[in-house]
Order: structure tokens, then sequence, then C-alpha cells
């Protein structure tokens, strides 16, 4: 007898969160404390952009501020996103167990909670020139609208995209001062290529929901695919991965400056080869092993970006 996966609950007390007591617990689940990777997938691409820009060892310090505000804005990213989906979280098997949906934590706890997380995400953005500073805070009208994305379009993972891939322009615009080509090319075409990522990633990630998704009319790129869902994914990967090459090769007119890349692309290939779309904890593996991607792509960057003319 085949026994159907369990869904995986969006909360889960773990690690040292699990060893917190139950309301500190309860706003550390909030911010997703207890699930790094999505902080991991929001920090590589600034880390990218420093990597990619020549900064990676002289600016070791600035990677160590984009992680700390990653962390702090996914956190304060995922209170927002909560706040205003909390009637839909309720009517979801995997989210209705999160803080504001089960009654854990009110809803004024939440703002208040948000604040400081925000708070936190100013002491870095201090930290940077004011281009970059500018840069970041443009940020925060994609951030603001990104949980409304989903009862308006079939594609939330693009705008998903928009803002989760973002810290690629404020990382490089901190090293080189500028976005405009044709010196901020490649930077440009680095956050271009992380979007691709981020809606082929994403996308895997709904698999999980498709069916309750339906039930409640929320849209996802996953739905929208269909049983296309494998090639789908697929066609980003390539594409973010062309668009990386593109951004190399203009630091770096060297096929060994592609090559760098080989080890991510076939990271890629694994993940599409052996996606089960109906598998929901197949696909949370795959979503999740793109936290070694975003490393790979990391290391990529960091041999470009030093040794490019």
């Amino acid at each position: 007898m085949t026994v159907e996966p369990e869904i995986v609950p969006d909360t889960q007390y773990r690690g040292l969160v699990g060893a917190l007591p139950p309301y500190p617990r309860a706003l550390a689940s909030l911010a997703r404390f207890d699930r790094p990777i999505g902080w991991q997938l929001l920090f590589w691409p600034g880390a990218w952009g420093v990597a990619l820009a020549k900064g990676a060892i002289d600016r070791w310090d600035l990677i160590l501020w984009l992680a700390l505000g990653s962390i702090a804005m996914r956190g304060a990213g995922c209170v927002y996103n909560d706040i205003i989906d909390r009637d839909l979280d309720r009517q979801v098997a995997r989210t209705r167990s999160r803080p504001l949906a089960s009654g854990a934590v009110s809803l004024n706890a939440a703002w208040i909670w948000l604040a400081a997380l925000c708070l936190i995400g100013l002491v870095v953005l201090l930290q940077l020139h004011p281009y970059a500073a500018i840069v970041a805070l443009v940020s925060l009208a994609p951030v603001a609208a990104y949980p409304f994305m989903k009862r308006i379009t079939w594609w939330p993972q693009a705008w998903l995209g928009i803002v989760f891939s973002w810290a690629a322009l404020v990382g490089w615009s901190e090293i080189t001062g500028s976005l405009a080509p044709p010196d901020g090319l490649s930077g440009l075409l680095l956050y271009a290529g992380s979007i691709c990522w981020v809606i082929g990633y994403d996308t895997i990630y709904a698999l999980q929901d498709v069916e309750d998704d339906a039930l409640v009319g929320v849209r996802s790129s996953a739905r929208a695919l269909g049983k296309a869902v494998r090639p789908g994914v697929a066609g980003f990967y390539a594409l973010a991965i062309a668009l990386w090459g593109t951004a190399f090769w203009h630091l770096r007119p060297d096929p060994l400056a592609l090559a760098a890349l080989l080890p991510a692309a076939l990271h890629f290939v694994w993940q599409v080869a052996t996606l089960t779309p109906a598998d929901g904890a197949n696909a949370l593996h795959r979503f999740r092993s793109n936290r070694y991607a975003g490393l790979l792509i990391f290391l990529a960057c960091l041999v470009v970006g030093q040794t490019s003319f």
C-alpha cells in the first residue's frame, strides 16, 4: 500500500526556536527563524553582487552586514505577509498553524514585532553609502506589494523574484557606486538572472500547496504551469544561467569564466531531473537544496570577480 506523504506544516518548532518559552517561540516562528532557508535565499544575491564586483575579500564585513539584514528583513517580510494573509492562511493545511492564523500572536503584537525587525534593518541600511542605501530603500515598494500578487496574477513568483533578488543590486552598487550601464551592466544581469532563479525554486515550493490554492483561489506559477511544471522550471533555470553567463562574459570574455557556472548548472539539472511534482516532501527537499545552489553561484562570482580585467 502506498502512503501519501504528509503535508509538511509551515511552522515547526525545532532547534533553538523549539527551546524557547511559548510566546517568544511564537514570535520567532512568525519571523520564520525556525526556517533559515528563507533568509539564506534572500542573502545569497547580495553576496553575489559583492563578490562579482571584486569586493568579497576587501569588504567581507559588508557580506556579514548583508547577512544580518537578510535575517531581519526576511523576518519582517514574513510578519507582514502573515498579517495580510492571516485569513487565507487559516484555510490552507500547511499554513493554518502559523502564529497569527492560529491566534498564538495577536495582530497588534505582530505589528510591534514588525517594527522591531525593521529597526534592525535600519541599522544595516546605515552601514551603506548613500547610493546603495537609496537602492535598498526603493525595494520597499515591491516588498509591500508582494502579498497581494497571489490575488491578482498567476505569477506571484515573478514578483517574489524582483523582491528576493534585490540585494544583488545593493551589493553591486555598494562596491561599484553605480548601476548605470556599461559599468553596471553585469550587476543588472546578475539581478535578472536571480529573478529567474527565484521563479524556478519558488515554483517548486508552490507545488506543496497546489490543491489548497485551487480551493481558496490563490494563484501561483505551479498552478499556471500545470503538467508542464518540470520543463517550466528547467526553462527558468536555463535562462538564469544564460543571464549570469552574460554578466560574467561582460567582465571577463573568457570561456573559463563561463565554466565557473557549470557546478550550479549541474545542480539545477539534478533538481529538475529528480523533481516529483505530486510529492510535497520531494518538492520541499529540492526547494531547500537551493541554499547550496546559492553557494555555488557565490563561488563562481568570487572567482570571476577576483580574476576579471
